[in-house]
């Protein structure tokens, strides 16, 4: 048997041509929700309920995973934006659940696996950190990350979200030596605003004018669909990808690079 997982968060496990997939999700109601498209497709499919904030429930939902199989693929989404939650919870679930993921399934994950994060391109709007920053992102034990005195100086929701991004992308990077080790690749997608639950609530926010107005000054004018990034996503977790491992590739229509060094520099004041 191999195993797949993605997010809400979600484990996916494949026998043959028909396979089992596990969804989690912290409501297990949009779980069952998207369970159904795949029963309808020919997947066997099985729900939890998991609060990637909890390390006990990410433990869970692995144990849960492993009555099918090894764990083969793992494929996070799991998060909150800056305008659905405070800067606690924004670092309790995007940096410091994302993180602990990445650790509990890296000791599982099967020979020949891949695990994707879900990131944003909100990471790539931080200039360079000071070396030490970056290293403490990267390699500060999981249950001690919270207690790093620079992300716990934040009071901004945004800053919040875009250093959880940054974290999200260096803790691959430092994942990706231990993966490896087990025959696995790890990586992170960091897209730009893709027509989601998630961006419309920012699209019709408080700061929806400024969402709206950086779509249309960047390079495609438009926001991304989520076949894109699957797209990605399926291209990752393929033989083709294999080569590929540590890695946070950005997809957002050339957005960041306008960020830096087009129209939208006058973000810089804001974002």
């Amino acid at each position: 048997m191999r195993g797949r997982v993605r997010d809400h968060e979600c484990v996916h496990e494949y026998e043959d041509d028909c396979g089992h997939v596990v969804l989690a999700d912290l409501r297990e109601e949009n779980a069952a929700q998207a369970a159904e498209v795949l029963e309808n497709t020919g997947f066997k499919t099985s729900t939890i309920a998991v609060d990637i904030s909890s390390r006990e429930s990410i433990l869970a939902l692995i144990d849960h995973a492993k009555q099918f199989g090894e764990i083969k693929y793992l494929i996070n989404a799991a998060g909150v934006s800056p305008s659905q939650a405070s800067v606690e919870t924004i670092l309790k679930v995007d940096l410091y659940g994302t993180a602990v993921l990445l650790e509990e399934f890296g000791k599982v994950i099967a020979n020949g696996g891949s695990g994707i994060i879900i990131s944003s391109q909100s990471g790539h709007r931080l200039g360079a950190l000071p070396q030490d920053e970056t290293d403490e992102l990267a390699m500060t034990p999981t249950e001690e990350l919270l207690e790093l005195p620079f992300l716990k100086a934040i009071d901004d929701t945004l800053k919040a979200y875009q250093y959880s991004k940054r974290c999200n992308g260096l803790r691959v990077m430092a994942e990706a030596t231990k993966w490896g080790k087990r025959g696995a690749t790890v990586n992170a997608i960091s897209p730009g605003i893709v027509i989601t639950p998630l961006a419309n609530d920012e699209l019709n926010g408080p700061r929806k004018e400024g969402y709206r107005k950086m779509l249309s000054l960047s390079p495609a004018g438009r926001a991304g669909t989520p076949d894109e990034i699957g797209d990605l996503g399926e291209f990752l977790l393929s033989h083709k990808g294999r080569f590929i491992s540590g890695s946070d590739i950005l997809i957002d229509g050339g957005t960041t690079a306008s960020y830096w060094f087009g129209d939208l520099q006058y973000l810089k004041e804001t974002h």
